[in-house]
């Protein structure tokens, strides 16, 4: 599997479009078409990083479908959310991104 596989699952996952990604990552939508495409063309350092960090997920993960080892308290909760039904997962986000919400405003 590569890096296209990864990444036309994740944004489906998430239901963006490439034109959606294209804003949140500040990649151009014709260079992701190119990465989606059958024969895709890999992804810069750069790009991928960009891409990454716009789904919130890591590099690794778009490069390979596995995610870096994640110890102690993350990891238990890592390990509890792959267990979650699809609208389990996406409550337990919503709570999450409202957390964050909240404390990046004090």
């Amino acid at each position: 599997m590569s890096f296209a596989y990864f990444l036309k699952d994740e944004m489906r996952y998430q239901g963006l479009t490439t034109k959606e990604l294209s804003e949140l990552s500040g990649v151009n939508k014709r260079t992701i078409d190119h990465y989606l495409m059958s024969n895709p063309q890999e992804p810069s350092v750069t790009n991928a990083y960009k891409i990454a960090k716009a789904l919130r997920v890591s590099v690794e993960y778009l490069l390979t479908g596995s995610s870096p080892q994640i110890s102690g308290d993350a990891g238990d909760v890592l390990k509890s959310f792959k267990t979650l039904s699809p609208n389990q997962k996406e409550l337990v986000l919503t709570v999450l991104r409202t957390l964050e919400k909240q404390n990046t405003s004090k």
